[in-house]
């Protein structure tokens, strides 16, 4: 079995399910505030929407340096294949977009297997008012990066 690349890998003691609705969260490298642009945000919600093969998104916010994503994994192929996916097409749009080359993304991720006993509609409520809680406005319809299936 070939090894997934430093970065891209569960973390340990995790694995990835089929049917299992995780919580992603990715960081931008270094953080840069690349998503204080709109374009770029709007680059990577295309890049979440043409992965739904993979994942069913449940709710986004992007943040201007981060971004969580709830969703549930398809059957193939597994989180770190997909969440790895996301992160390359989406640098490689934003890259173009902005003419630079590198890393858009730091290495890793952040997931969270939720438990069945989670209310899930409570944590895509919680990824939702991220930028209310960050002070980036008052009203979350004046944010444009967030959605959830519930909304």
């Amino acid at each position: 079995m070939p090894t997934k690349p430093k970065g891209h890998r569960l973390r340990k003691g995790r694995v990835s399910e089929t049917g299992r609705i995780y919580l992603i969260t990715t960081i931008v490298h270094n953080r840069k505030p690349v998503f204080s642009d709109l374009y770029p945000g709007r680059l990577l919600v295309q890049t979440i929407r043409t992965e739904q093969s993979h994942a069913t998104t449940l709710a986004y916010a992007i943040m201007p340096d981060h971004f969580h994503w709830l969703m549930q994994l398809a059957d193939s192929p597994d989180l770190s294949t997909v969440v790895a996916t996301i992160k390359s097409v989406s640098a490689h749009r934003i890259n173009h977009h902005l003419g630079q080359q590198g890393n858009l993304w730091q290495a890793g991720f952040h997931d969270h297997a939720v438990r069945k006993e989670e209310d899930i509609q409570a944590l895509a409520r919680y990824i939702v008012a991220s930028p209310l809680r960050a002070g980036l406005v008052d009203n979350i319809g004046d944010f444009p990066l967030w959605d959830a299936l519930w909304v």
